[in-house]
């Protein structure tokens, strides 16, 4: 591949914090000052490490930034708990969260497989 555009898990990782940005940009003052700030830069963290690691060209650097990005996943994971339980989210959009994070890890961790499989074969 020569761009992270044509990455898939990139490109799901994209998406989801487009739609966190979504939902978030409808709340009120206080929710999105203690809730949702915190929300929108957990999500953007996934694509943003993914992308890093893909830019840095070796192996290591780019598992490193995998692991990163897993860490901002369970940081995600940890925020929309906290939405679930203030009634932020709406049942529409939990729907699509929770399918995203239903999937994401283990295609996270078959991207790091892939990585690691590749840093064997150089």
């Amino acid at each position: 591949m020569k761009d992270i555009k044509d990455l898939e898990i990139y490109n799901d990782a994209l998406n989801f914090s487009n739609l966190i940005w979504d939902i978030c940009s409808k709340w009120d003052f206080f929710s999105k000052k203690t809730v949702g700030i915190q929300l929108v830069k957990s999500s953007d963290s996934i694509s943003a490490n993914i992308a890093e690691g893909y830019g840095r060209f070796h192996f290591k650097e780019n598992l490193n930034f995998c692991y990163y990005s897993r860490g901002s996943f369970e940081e995600v994971k940890d925020w929309v708990r906290k939405s679930y339980y203030r009634n932020l989210i709406p049942e529409t959009d939990k729907i699509k969260i929770e399918k995203f994070i239903s999937s994401f890890p283990q295609r996270l961790n078959s991207y790091i497989n892939y990585i690691k499989k590749s840093m064997r074969s150089n």
